[in-house]
């Protein structure tokens, strides 16, 4: 058994799931067991499944392929490129794959023929001085991965450990490879950053290393713009109740945050378009979908997360009209929730006025309806169509893109 799994049991933790190391190539496992998969391209792992459970087996790989390998060849296969490593098939023995690890508390394995820790990087000293510390010269192995410096802050903030100096250093200058990425790698790597409890903590620490911008680059834009000054406090309110809500083991989705963070630069937009003579609500709404188009370039958000984002913005306006039976309208919305909270973060950092928000509240918390919304609603059609199926929207938004205010963040 290898990395994660060591690491929290030597820390008293629950590990989250089980990795096991061999020698045995990835067909060898596969011969072994039948109800195994071979995946990956770039590092070739077998599953095995177990019923619901996957165990993913990795071969010993080496630190350099032999000096006379070209391509493929039976030993496995590397290739680099400008300093990266964009496969890793050579194959090798424990202690070449403990050196080849990124941090040495990742690289612990447990023997489970003795019951031994074996350690060949230090890993054992740096979970006892609390030390997140990369195996090998910092700058290199940022190089052959900067997804490294993500890593580097995600395993700090969820041990609670600091990061070497060394291994931090490297950092400032090198945060701009990450942006040469995967966008859907990095979109793993954000959700494991921002949904993991340390939402708020991970803002920080990123913008402190100069790795947002790598991540959030229009957004990280918005916030130096002059008379920006509210976004911040807005993003923190967003990522701190994300944080409350998982401590509380309430549901959350990417949705909504990814709304919150990228809604600086849909402002900064959208006061453009409007300057350059656009009206009002198609600039917000063309902002929107340039904001969306961008980012994607950088992070691959599922359409499953960018579409309901898109509505939580694009329904904003439509709080301020609330004449007529336009307010009941929009409270059965399939996204109202989702928006109101969003409104409720908006109020609380100035972005929106707080008579708005109040007055939602305030129409929202009404067991009847006004007399007025009970004229406009003759016909059970026009009634199902209403205040019912409001609710029951609610209910399923918080399910599906539930959102975030002073009750329900960063949903």
């Amino acid at each position: 058994m290898v990395g994660g799994g060591v690491r929290d049991l030597s820390l008293g933790r629950e590990p989250k799931d089980f990795d096991v190391a061999t020698d045995a190539r990835p067909e060898e496992v596969r011969k072994l067991f039948r109800n195994c998969r071979l995946i990956g391209r770039r590092f070739r792992l077998a599953h095995v499944h177990f019923g619901a459970e996957i165990i993913e087996v990795a071969t010993f790989r080496a630190l350099h392929p032999p000096e006379d390998s070209e391509g493929d060849d039976a030993d496995g296969e590397r290739v680099i490129e400008n300093g990266r490593i964009v496969r890793d098939n050579v194959y090798g023995t424990l202690a070449e794959d403990a050196l080849r690890r990124d941090f040495t508390v990742n690289a612990l394995y447990y023997n489970i023929d003795d019951f031994s820790v074996v350690d060949h990087a230090g890993g054992m000293d740096d979970l006892e001085d609390g030390i997140i510390r990369l195996i090998g010269d910092p700058h290199e192995r940022y190089q052959e991965d900067p997804v490294r410096m993500l890593r580097a802050v995600r395993f700090a903030l969820k041990l609670g450990f600091r990061i070497h100096p060394q291994t931090a250093a490297p950092m400032h200058d090198m945060a701009d490879s990450v942006a040469d990425m995967p966008p859907a790698r990095l979109f793993d790597e954000a959700l494991k950053l921002f949904m993991s409890g340390d939402a708020l903590d991970a803002f920080e620490m990123l913008r402190h290393y100069g790795l947002f911008e790598s991540l959030l680059p229009l957004t990280a834009e918005a916030l130096e713009e002059e008379g920006s000054e509210q976004w911040v406090p807005f993003i923190a309110a967003a990522l701190r109740n994300t944080d409350e809500r998982i401590g509380a083991d309430k549901p959350v989705t990417p949705a909504f945050l990814f709304a919150a963070l990228l809604w600086p630069a849909v402002r900064q937009r959208e006061a453009e378009l409007v300057e350059d003579g656009e009206a009002p609500i198609p600039a917000l709404q063309q902002a929107a979908a340039e904001v969306q188009t961008l980012q994607q370039s950088r992070i691959a958000l599922p359409k499953r997360f960018s579409i309901p984002m898109r509505e939580i913005w694009t329904l904003q306006p439509r709080f301020a009209r609330r004449g007529g039976k336009r307010a009941q309208r929009l409270l059965g919305h399939p996204r109202f929730r989702a928006a109101y909270d969003f409104l409720e973060l908006r109020a609380g950092a100035g972005d929106a006025p707080a008579e708005l928000a109040q007055w939602w509240r305030e129409f929202q918390e009404q067991p009847e309806r006004p007399p007025s919304q009970k004229k406009s609603s003759r016909g059970g059609r026009r009634r199902r169509g209403g205040r019912g199926r409001g609710k029951g929207s609610e209910d399923g938004d918080r399910a599906d893109t539930a959102a975030s205010s002073p009750e329900s963040s960063a949903e």
